[in-house]
């Protein structure tokens, strides 16, 4: 069977920086699951998957369009402290979530003053040039729950107690999930795919929380 739209892929992959330094690896933990061509991988990896079967194995440099984009300055804001209520302790690389134009999405707080905070909505991979290598261990039909869905069910997961197949042991970038929301990996394009939407600066329209 070759990876095609709509299978289920499993992968294990290893992703670093084009200069050789290592983000993320599934070698000690289990296979990154996806459903090829519903848009969780960044768009140069799915590409290069495309057509390959159990045993293949893989070596792609992306250029940062083809991975997590190119670093966007109108996402690098400054916001009233005021927008962070009910936390004391602000500091510089904590993550959270604010509620802006196009949803929730994940911050980094860069500078902290007495009444601004400077955040950061980049992708902590944007403008970078990435080198993923790995191999393809699995391929299999999706079911109809899945393809509805658009992400894998996991045995003994469902959908309503919200699972959703997401494994914990790899989430990102040596396992610091502070830089991405819960389940997305360094080869996810959740983060990625939102960015790509943004022409304008945003702000918070809520709090960030």
């Amino acid at each position: 069977m070759k990876i095609k739209k709509d299978l289920v892929v499993s992968i294990h992959f290893g992703v670093a920086e084009v200069d050789g330094s290592s983000l993320d690896s599934t070698e000690n933990g289990s296979p990154l699951d996806f459903i090829q061509g519903a848009g969780y991988l960044v768009s140069g990896l799915e590409r290069e998957l495309e057509g390959k079967m159990v045993g293949d194995k893989f070596d792609v440099k992306l250029d940062a369009k083809d991975a997590y984009g190119e670093f966007q300055e109108a996402l690098v804001q400054q916001v009233p402290r005021d927008l962070f209520a009910g936390v004391d302790n602000i500091e510089v690389g904590m993550s959270f979530q604010a509620d802006t134009d196009q949803g929730q999405r994940t911050v980094e707080v860069t500078a902290v003053d007495d009444e601004m905070i400077s955040i950061d909505a980049n992708h902590p991979l944007a403008g970078m040039s990435l080198q993923f290598v790995g191999e393809i261990v699995a391929i299999r039909e999706a079911t109809e729950e899945e393809l509805a869905h658009g992400h894998i069910h996991q045995a003994g997961s469902s959908c309503s107690g919200h699972d959703h197949g997401h494994k914990e042991d790899h989430k990102c970038c040596g396992g610091d999930s502070s830089k991405h929301s819960e389940g997305e990996h360094c080869c996810s394009d959740d983060h990625a795919k939102k960015e790509e939407k943004e022409e304008e600066p945003h702000g918070c329209c809520g709090q960030c929380h």
